[in-house]
């Protein structure tokens, strides 16, 4: 089984859940598509692998699993929510303001951070989602060439 499979199904035990073949349908369809994916795109995915699987039980799953600290809603100006996997309980990704560009990176320095939120507000923190905005590098060359 697949290590992040393995993380899920763990997970969905340790709280209680069961892996079901629905719920299983979800969490590979929402794996193959890298972890950045609307809700309706993938009940779609999972609708062509498994037809069986309704789309409330897609969203329903995706509730459950953001609840767990799997997935994450993220909104970047699109309306709809895309979910995004949080491998090792966080996610990062930089976002341009001009051309809606979004770069994912792995380097994460916020455990000291984190540390220091949990005890000034007494909370324990399981993750977080990072989301820096500005202009990639190809719009600050565009508008430098216009200018």
């Amino acid at each position: 089984m697949d290590k992040q499979l393995q993380v899920f199904t763990l997970t969905l035990q340790e709280n209680g859940y069961r892996l079901t073949r629905a719920r299983q349908a979800v969490v590979t369809a929402l794996l193959s598509s890298g972890g950045h994916v609307s809700a309706d795109a993938l009940a779609e995915v999972v609708r062509e692998s498994a037809p069986q699987v309704g789309r409330m039980t897609v969203y329903r799953t995706l509730d459950l699993l953001s609840e767990l600290g799997l997935v994450r809603p993220v909104y970047q100006g699109t309306g709809a929510a895309h979910y995004v996997l949080m491998d090792d309980g966080h996610h990062h990704h930089l976002v341009c303001s001009t051309c809606d560009t979004v770069i994912e990176f792995d380097d994460c320095v916020l455990e000291e951070i984190e540390r220091v939120i949990g005890e000034r507000f007494q909370f324990e923190v399981r993750g977080h989602l990072l989301e820096f905005y500005g202009r990639c590098h190809h719009c600050r060359e565009s508008s430098s060439v216009l200018a």
